[in-house]
């Protein structure tokens, strides 16, 4: 399986310029990342693009992935001096939490205006992000409202939008971008969690590889939800959960497609349990 995938679309392009024009315009800049995978879905290129503007974290899905993984990615983002919160976007945002911690991140600014006694609490964010990081739900949870400006396909925001809260934060919405190359194990977990759409790969073969993590961390979590012995090769164990769930064809043969396509809806809904892909 070929996950060598070498694209860089037009927009991204364009996106990225607009960041780095936007740059200017914002105190300081969120990431949203997927707490699942919190390696392979930061953007490489947002490191030279954002450069020294102060910076947080985002760790989104946490109710996704295991929590004493998240711990520790929290405490590796703050020995990188990057401040890292865990957010269940499904849930009421913190909004002064996340005031607070932005407005520590800016004490400096915050004291020369009160030097020069200016009194302005606004904080302008810009929030970057791959697709499907969760961005555009983010943002409408924080704004309370239906804000955000989306494609025709999940996790695709159309244009750079200002949206502001009912609190002191202004926030400068761009879209997800991902980044012209990236290695074999980068790809598989991309498309693990749909940042990269399954009609560029092949379902059973990513199920499969999917499998072979799993089997390694977390083969419990295959025996609770399938009913099945997580240990031997994994083709038997892939077996095993179609056989278990009647992914069957005419002929007793098995249909991997349609038991790939289970299995990764199982892990992307959290039906499968609490799993951290990338872990420390």
């Amino acid at each position: 399986m070929n996950m060598n995938i070498n694209w860089y679309p037009g927009h991204m392009e364009k996106t990225k310029k607009d960041i780095i024009n936007s740059l200017k315009l914002v105190d300081i800049v969120v990431e949203i990342i997927d707490a699942r995978i919190p390696n392979s879905s930061r953007n490489p290129l947002l490191d030279d693009i954002i450069g020294d503007k102060p910076r947080i974290i985002i760790m989104n899905k946490e109710d996704l992935a295991d929590p004493k993984q998240n711990t520790l990615w929290i405490e590796k983002f703050k020995e990188e001096s990057i401040p890292a919160i865990l957010l269940n976007s499904k849930k009421k945002i913190n909004t002064n939490k996340l005031y607070s911690l932005a407005k520590d991140q800016l004490k400096e600014k915050f004291e020369k205006n009160q030097d020069k006694n200016i009194e302005n609490p606004i904080i302008r964010m810009m929030v970057v992000g791959i697709p499907n990081s969760g961005k555009s739900t983010f943002i409408n949870n924080i704004s309370q409202r239906k804000g955000a400006k989306v494609g025709n396909r999940p996790g695709v925001t159309k244009q750079k939008q200002w949206i502001k809260t009912s609190d002191n934060l202004q926030l400068l919405d761009t879209p997800g971008v991902l980044w012209p190359k990236f290695d074999k194990q980068t790809g598989l977990n991309l498309s693990f969690t749909h940042a990269i759409k399954d009609e560029v790969v092949n379902v059973e073969d990513l199920a499969f590889k999917f499998l072979q993590v799993i089997k390694a961390y977390y083969p419990n979590l295959l025996e609770e939800r399938y009913g099945v012995i997580a240990k031997g090769e994994v083709l038997e164990i892939y077996e095993q959960i179609a056989k278990k769930r009647g992914a069957i064809l005419r002929g007793n043969e098995i249909d991997y497609t349609r038991c790939g396509n289970l299995i990764m809806n199982d892990f992307r809904t959290g039906l499968l349990g609490r799993i951290t892909l990338e872990r420390l």
